[in-house]
């Protein structure tokens, strides 16, 4: 019996890692404790609606948590919610999501079942699409799954309420949005279901149906919404504070190494794998000043990249960010860039920026330079006007790493 109170213990401690909350923890304490008796892995539940093409470090959050469930060895099965997706999840939003197109949404699930599996194990991890149960349900059965909720229950979420008392549409569909998600957990019969803290409606809603409907309810955790590399806003590419999982390794490094201090141990707790004595040992080592912030931002870096390309490429990645920013050189390997005949050879910047793929638009362009973010041939350039005569060989620096070169 000390034996399992103890495996259990070390779950729980690992389980608890992050996150915000466990609702309710004596409940999962109880389904731990069963399944490591009776030999039970538990079966751990992630929906993920592929409403976009690409993941970032935020989104990993709850992925890395799945993978902790994994090693502990319990079943994860991931829902990629093509069904779902096709409403659009209406939390915090403050308008009606346009709906994507069956095409839209099977093209940018590859791209998640892909990159989702840089963290999972593919081999502990079934992957779903919950159309395969929503789509067959009759308008009968649709018509029982919304009479198990009532519409005071449903206005009491923040964005409803909100939008209702602002005079806000807010078309019927979307109330079926958290019913679907929480039919998922019926269906599966899941013991735990993970979600940031913006998902705790909708995780409460799979334990209201699954007692609905005879079932053990399962646990709901929450993890945190991950700040980005402004350390204030929540992670977005919309605000350019984000690290993908896709991006080249030495942007990765060179993105972590942006970080402010004061969010390190935040992204080795939430999007690393470092062992949580490794992670006391940090925290007291830059406590008592044992350790150099920079050196465990380089550390926080290594671990990032090497969880998506591997340690070689970490280590390359690592020293080329020495090289360029504390030797001041330029990296090994330019991009080549070279522009289309009707451009001419005097061409106004921030199109070229643009062309190039260092900017997303001339708009995005201009601010850069007026931010003083942009060198032609190590020279800064603050003027958004500005015309550049081309040569080959000439060097566009964007930032702190991004460079192309031109070819003629």
């Amino acid at each position: 019996m000390a034996g399992l109170e103890q495996q259990l213990e070390q779950q729980m401690e690992i389980i608890r890692r992050g996150t915000i909350e466990i609702i309710p923890g004596n409940e999962l304490a109880d389904k731990l404790r069963s399944s490591i008796k009776n030999g039970r892995p538990l079966t751990v539940k992630l929906g993920l609606d592929p409403t976009a093409p690409d993941i970032h470090l935020g989104h990993t959050v709850v992925l890395q948590k799945l993978r902790q469930f994994q090693d502990l060895g319990h079943k994860v099965v991931l829902i990629l919610g093509d069904f779902t997706a096709r409403i659009g999840d209406p939390t915090g939003k403050s308008e009606t999501r346009k709906q994507l197109t069956a095409e839209q949404v099977l093209e940018n699930a590859r791209t998640y079942e892909r990159q989702i599996f840089k963290i999972l194990d593919p081999e502990k991890t079934s992957v779903v699409f919950n159309s395969r149960w929503l789509s067959a349900l009759s308008f009968t059965q649709v018509i029982e799954l919304a009479a198990k909720y009532t519409l005071a229950r449903m206005m009491e979420r923040d964005d409803f309420a909100r939008r209702y008392k602002e005079g806000l549409p807010i078309s019927i569909h979307e109330l079926f949005y958290p019913l679907m998600q929480g039919y998922d957990s019926v269906e599966l019969e899941s013991d735990i279901e993970i979600g940031g803290t913006d998902q705790k409606f909708n995780l409460l809603m799979g334990r209201t149906l699954q007692k609905e409907y005879g079932q053990a309810p399962q646990i709901a955790i929450t993890m945190p919404i991950l700040e980005g590399l402004d350390g204030v806003n929540k992670m977005s590419k919309s605000l350019g504070n984000y690290i993908g999982i896709d991006e080249p390794p030495r942007e990765m490094y060179g993105k972590t190494m942006s970080l402010p201090d004061d969010m390190m141990l935040r992204y080795f707790e939430l999007v690393t794998a470092v062992p949580l004595a490794d992670l006391r040992a940090i925290e007291t080592g830059l406590n008592n000043g044992d350790l150099h912030p920079r050196d465990v931002k380089m550390r926080l870096a290594r671990e990032i990249v090497t969880q998506y390309y591997g340690s070689e490429q970490a280590r390359a990645a690592e020293e080329e960010f020495v090289r360029m920013f504390q030797r001041k050189d330029l990296p090994d390997e330019i991009p080549a860039f070279k522009p289309a005949a009707d451009m001419g050879d005097n061409v106004w910047l921030p199109k070229l920026m643009t062309a190039a793929g260092s900017a997303g638009s001339t708009s995005e362009a201009r601010r850069l330079i007026q931010q003083g973010a942009v060198k032609v041939d190590g020279i800064k350039v603050d003027d958004p006007n500005i015309n550049i005569k081309l040569s080959a060989g000439m060097i566009i620096q964007v930032g702190k790493r991004k460079f192309f070169q031109i070819a003629i």
